[in-house]
């Protein structure tokens, strides 16, 4: 037996937060390591002690198992917990922990090295009789074998991993995945295997000790995904039938005996739609997502992880679970522009009801382009499916999320869907829905108005705008405002009080009370810190305004073609050929960004010619940047 004293987590963000929270409960000190950007960060500010990694690349920080190793010695900590991501599935990390003299919170590297390599993990699982997709040979590929999913053979998170529908797109998909799998793992190993069409993601959470005893912790669905990484994850997964529940069990238990597990793990699978279940991989590490299963099975995973690294052995079964539960995963990025990820302030991050919020923020922190942009999971349980949902989407509705454009329409809109309301879940959920999810904002006139006369509360009427006679009514003019909502303008007037097919009832400097159409209306109005920003939250939804000047400043123009930096981030890769001078077709690819763990492609706005490029590959860029200019081709 080991009795730890102090940990370390080799991670960041909301992950080392929970962590953090779990291991004071159990009476150990912690040690937080952090990145220059993640100076002030909520993990750190969290922790007993803190720890510098110099510099600000995963590459130079969080990835530098060595530092770590020296970070952990340093402050005194015992154990080391990875998280997840970063160094959590590497076994030559685990090994050099152990080698220190610290105990690994994770199962042994053994274990980890099997399964580390998708290709070699589905030899094994193969051996152990885990049912599998025969894998597809691209030189040998036909159109018989279309659809084609490509995957990295190490890492996850739908890193270098492409859909191919078309053979002449297969030579060019091999060399993206494989770029981006090398460079996010280090390792461009990628393999073919057939595409899924609506299949559904489930997956078993195992727990196993060092004494044998290996539990099935039920299944999670998270077939809600974007860009292959998931959005939303339930447990139990709805509607599978008890005889493929139990399969998934015997299955994922096999593929933890089979490399002598320990510790939290999941085994993941693809269920066909017609019920037929093939093994995916496994993720040798605490998942994202598994504040749902401890939810329904009463159980803090964190520390069972803790104890098993310790030495104890684990009851005989798990507790029964009881009820469902679902999570959303709140995401600073933009669905409507390709998920374009977000950076800046988080000015206001407030959710409320009985729920579960994991996040690595505060309000006030700042978002940087570094990492992953995930704000926090959002979980709820409840007796029944349906209570779960409806307490989620209530939670996230009403949640007031101030500085960044957030997935946080797109989440409501996604738990009252008919299809997921019904249990109806498979991977295209997004490819099918995505366009009306993301459709036309709503009108924004109410909260103009809100913001309008919020600000006028705040001003010299203050003292006479908290009932609806104290507004002046000797100007002979109404009193206009002006702001830019997404792009589109509102114009509103609150003189004369009443604007069409609205009554104004009351006003305070950060709350107004509308009858709008009828009904009456609370909106909640804040400005950001240096009222750049309007925020107006209502049960009619969330609104960012911009206040227009009367006289705007006039603005540089850019020369037409120019391609600017949509977010900041690093240039990974330029087109091959593409120089100034070479032609261009609308739509091709000329280089790509990749901003907080993701790639995103800078197309050319029309066929033409390159006339400049201003970038090179490794070149840090900063939003709107200049990157290149197209001069489109003359019509004939």
């Amino acid at each position: 037996m080991t009795n730890l004293t102090s940990l370390l987590v080799a991670n960041r963000g909301e992950i080392a937060v929970r962590i953090f929270r779990t291991a004071r409960a159990l009476g150990l000190a912690t040690v937080a390591v952090h990145s220059d950007p993640d100076a002030d960060a909520l993990h750190v500010r969290d922790a007993d002690a803190a720890v510098r990694l110099p510099g600000a690349a995963p590459a130079d920080t969080y990835l530098r198992g060595d530092l770590i190793i020296k970070a952990a010695l340093a402050a005194g900590a015992d154990a080391v917990h990875p998280g997840y991501g970063f160094l959590s599935e590497n076994a030559d990390f685990a090994r050099e922990v152990l080698a220190a003299g610290l105990t690994w919170i994770g199962p042994p590297p053994e274990a980890i090295e099997a399964m580390a390599s998708k290709t070699r993990a589905k030899e094994l699982m193969r051996t152990a009789g885990v049912p599998l997709l025969d894998p597809v040979d691209p030189a040998a590929a036909t159109p018989a074998d279309l659809p084609l999913l490509l995957k990295a053979a190490a890492g996850g998170g739908g890193r270098g991993m492409r859909v191919v529908r078309d053979l002449d797109q297969l030579k060019e998909a091999l060399d993206a995945a494989s770029a981006e799998a090398r460079s996010a793992f280090g390792d461009g190993e990628v393999f073919a295997e057939p595409y899924v069409e609506r299949g559904r993601h489930v997956e078993v959470q195992i727990l196993a000790d060092t004494h044998g005893t290996v539990w099935a912790l039920g299944t999670r669905d998270c077939s809600l995904q974007r860009r292959h990484q998931k959005v939303i994850e339930e447990a139990p997964a709805p509607g599978l039938p008890d005889a493929l529940g139990e399969s998934l069990h015997s299955a994922a238990v096999a593929a933890a005996r089979a490399v002598s597990y320990a510790g939290a793990g999941t085994v993941e699978f693809l269920v066909t739609a017609d019920g037929r279940p093939y093994f995916l991989e496994m993720n040798t590490r605490l998942q994202v997502e598994h504040p749902v299963t401890e939810a329904v099975f009463g159980l803090d995973l964190v520390a069972l992880q803790l104890r098993v690294a310790e030495g104890e052995a684990l009851p005989p079964a798990p507790p029964q679970p009881t009820g469902h539960a679902v999570e959303a995963r709140l995401y600073a990025e933009d669905p409507a522009q390709d998920w374009r990820p977000q950076t800046g302030i988080l000015h206001t991050l407030a959710i409320p009801g009985e729920i579960r919020v994991d996040t690595g923020f505060t309000d006030g922190d700042t978002v940087g382009i570094h990492y992953d942009p995930m704000l926090a999971k959002v979980v709820a349980h409840a007796p029944t499916r349906a209570g779960a949902v409806r307490a989620l989407a209530a939670a996230l509705a009403g949640a007031r999320i101030h500085g960044l454009t957030t997935n946080r329409e797109l989440l409501v809109g996604s738990l009252r869907h008919p299809e997921f309301a019904a249990g109806q879940l498979d991977t295209g959920f997004y490819e099918r829905h995505l366009d009306t999810l993301t459709g036309s904002a709503p009108d924004a006139t109410p909260a103009a108005l809100a913001a309008a006369l919020a600000e006028a509360a705040s001003g010299p009427d203050a003292p006479l705008a908290a009932r609806l006679g104290g507004w002046r009514n000797v100007r002979s003019q109404p009193q206009t405002r002006r702001y830019a909502v997404a792009g589109t303008e509102y114009e509103v007037q609150y003189h004369p009080v009443n604007h069409p097919g609205i009554r104004v009832v009351a006003a305070a400097p950060d709350r107004v009370t509308l009858e709008v159409e009828g009904i009456r209306r609370v909106f909640h109005v804040k400005h950001n810190s240096n009222n750049t920003e309007v925020y107006v939250d209502s049960a009619l939804g969330a609104h960012t305004l911009t206040p227009v000047p009367r006289f705007p400043d006039p603005q540089d123009r850019t020369e037409p073609g120019s391609l600017l930096a949509p977010m900041p981030g690093t240039v990974v890769r330029i087109a091959e050929g593409a120089a100034p001078g070479s032609p261009v077709t609308a739509g091709q690819p000329l280089l790509w960004l990749e901003a907080m763990k993701m790639e995103h492609r800078i197309l050319a706005p029309a066929s033409g010619t390159l006339t400049a490029l201003h970038v090179a590959t490794g070149q840090q860029v900063e939003f709107g940047a200049l990157l290149a200019v197209v001069q489109e081709e003359p019509q004939a």
